[in-house]
């Protein structure tokens, strides 16, 4: 008997030696996450939902994944770790963001995390902004910085992975996670996906600006397909997939003219603080109801001013508005202050605005040659004034179409105005200056004034003063000749005056020249080589380049909101008939004047100091 127990005492002691320790130990992670939401508001409607599911066991988990070289190229993957405490966790007032706990079960002979799968079981999106794990072994803090919505797995036929807040190029990419970093940007490019793109989609894909006009609807909607051909040069806007209209195979449908709900990435769209999402969502109704008294306002001229009065009115105390059901429905049902301040009941006056310095002292400070001269850099587009290289002007236009455009601009017209200099003493010492909206509109000049809109080709000289300021030396307004374009331009020069009829004269050439510049800001520094020409880089980085690759990092901060902008400006600004051809004196024509501009168009002059010595030197 006492043999066998010694035998049985030999086994126990040496299973009891040979028992692995365990290398588990519980890993705390905290989780920064905003809730479905509309408009700052919660969407109760989803909350409950989530909260139902979060019930019925159907919870968001994380799965880690371990930086595990003798383990496959694939890593190893964790089991699942859940959100704690979904339904009692209520979003900040202030930020809507909500925190949560998420405990894994760690072993210690896994290695160092270097991505995490998430899996959103719930009803609802939600926005997950961080992961951060503490105490990790052999690493201490590791964070993950996610920021992008996470759709419910059905929606997705992929598992949404998110990589630690590293950055590596290709070639540095630990091999374990090398596949998922590939894998990710081939479903961020979307090549395989067809069809009209869904808000949980996300994918960066290429088109033409094919979707401005609406042929459907006659004629007078056709627009020109920018991008794509010698003709009409544009860059590419991001691709929703919608089908082609049917009067037009090679242009794609339109949405109704006021929804906003345009595609772009999902984690491309405005912050749900983000102003713009109060302003579009107010305005498309508050337009729509205010269009009608608008134009019994302007009854002598609908939709025009009748006088300068008419404009100071809207620094003094807005415009008055005649009584309206519209208005009181409006008051009524907009919960935003801005819109009802907007539409305010105090008189019924709307669109006051504050009251410009230039104009505080002497309400007509802005006609004043100095003043125009001053708006040349401070005002809206100093980004087209240049150094005058030679003079007279000349033109690049082609000769054989459009015959010779060299300035009608003599010395007479502004010696006199030079401080004593010649012109030759003035160029050679760098004090001229010229404003050139020329060879830019003469194409578009006989179509234009076809229409409602007058306008001419503009040539403006300035000289610098001795104090840095400029002074306005000559504006030219020109038109084709009207025995054809071939023969080149019709030009009429003026000069500055004070008095009498050459003074009035004198105010409306300055009155051409800041329509054109205005415009030409609006069009081309602003949409064209501000807006259009960035959102092709945009879906290239997104396309190219993984979220851990430095200059993806760099790059993504600056590209904020571009995309969802450009898609809004598509739907409701840029479009045939929209805001831009109401507003700005290309009218019809103002995308297709864009395009031609964009044909000289050089991305190694648009950066600093290259823009300031092309333009100066």
């Amino acid at each position: 008997m006492s043999f066998f127990r010694y035998i049985l005492d030999a086994i126990s002691t040496k299973a009891h030696r040979e028992e692995p320790k365990s290398n588990k130990v519980k890993i705390i992670g905290t989780v920064v996450l905003m809730k479905k939401n509309v408009l700052d508001f919660n969407d109760f409607h989803a909350a409950l939902l989530d909260r139902l599911h979060e019930f019925l066991g159907k919870k968001i988990s994380f799965a880690k994944l371990i930086l595990q070289l003798d383990k496959g190229n694939r890593g190893t993957v964790g089991g699942p770790a859940y959100l704690e405490e979904w339904a009692s966790t209520l979003s900040s007032i202030s930020t809507g963001e909500s925190q949560f706990k998420v405990t894994f079960e760690w072993d210690n002979s896994q290695g160092i995390p270097g991505a995490v799968i998430v899996e959103n079981n719930h009803h609802s999106e939600f926005f997950l902004k961080t992961l951060t794990l503490e105490g990790v072994p052999q690493k201490g803090r590791v964070h993950f910085v996610c920021n992008s919505w996470v759709y419910p797995v059905h929606k997705y036929t992929y598992e949404r992975v998110f990589f630690t807040n590293d950055t590596y190029l290709p070639s540095e990419m630990p091999e374990t996670l090398r596949q998922y970093r590939e894998e990710e940007l081939h479903r961020l490019r979307g090549d395989n996906v067809t069809g009209e793109l869904q808000e949980h989609d996300r994918v960066y894909g290429y088109d033409y600006y094919n979707d401005l006009g609406n042929p459907d609807k006659g004629p007078a909607y056709v627009r020109p397909v920018l991008g794509g051909s010698k003709e009409y040069p544009y860059p590419r806007r991001g691709r929703t997939g919608r089908p082609p209209t049917k009067s037009d195979p090679k242009s794609e449908s339109r949405l109704p003219l006021l929804s906003l709900d345009i595609y772009v990435p999902r984690d491309e769209r405005f912050g749900h603080l983000k102003m713009s999402d109060f302003l579009a969502y107010a305005l498309k109704s508050v337009t729509q109801a205010l269009l009608p008294t608008l134009n019994a306002l302007f009854d002598e001229t609908p939709m025009e001013f009748d006088s300068f009065q008419d404009v100071l009115n809207l620094y003094e105390g807005g415009l008055q508005l005649p009584k309206s059901p519209v208005l009181d429905e409006i008051r009524s049902r907009t919960p935003f202050e801005m819109i009802k301040e907007l539409v305010r009941a105090d008189g019924d006056y709307i669109l006051k605005l504050p009251v410009p310095q230039v104009i505080k002292e002497n309400k007509f400070a802005w006609r004043t040659d100095e003043e125009f001269g001053r708006e040349m850099l401070a005002g809206v587009n100093p980004v087209i004034l240049t150094r005058l290289q030679e003079f007279p002007p000349t033109s690049s236009l082609d000769t054989k179409l459009y015959g010779n455009h060299t300035s009608s601009i003599t010395k007479d017209h502004i010696e006199k105005n030079l401080d004593g200099l010649t012109v030759d003493q003035a160029l050679k010492s760098n004090r001229l200056f010229i404003l050139d909206h020329h060879d830019s509109l003469m194409p578009y000049l006989n179509r234009v004034n076809a229409t409602s809109n007058k306008i001419y080709a503009t040539r403006t000289l300035l000289f610098l003063n001795d104090d840095s300021t400029l002074k306005p030396l000559a504006i030219e307004l020109s038109l084709p000749h009207p025995e054809g374009e071939k023969h080149g331009a019709v030009n009429r020069v003026f000069t500055p005056s004070d008095h009498g009829v050459e003074g009035s004269i004198w105010q409306l050439a300055k009155a051409y020249a800041t329509v054109n510049d205005s415009g030409v800001h609006q069009l081309i520094s602003h949409w064209l080589n501000t807006h259009a020409t960035i959102e092709p880089f945009v879906i290239a980085t997104n396309r190219q380049l993984s979220v851990v690759h430095p200059i993806y990092r760099l790059l993504s901060p600056h590209f904020r909101d571009t995309m969802n902008i450009n898609a809004l400006a598509r739907q409701i600004l840029i479009n045939a008939d929209g805001v831009l051809e109401k507003t700005v004196f290309p009218g019809r024509f103002a995308m297709e004047m864009s395009s031609a501009v964009y044909k000289s168009w050089k991305f190694t002059e648009q950066g600093l100091p290259a823009d300031l010595l092309r333009r100066y030197t």
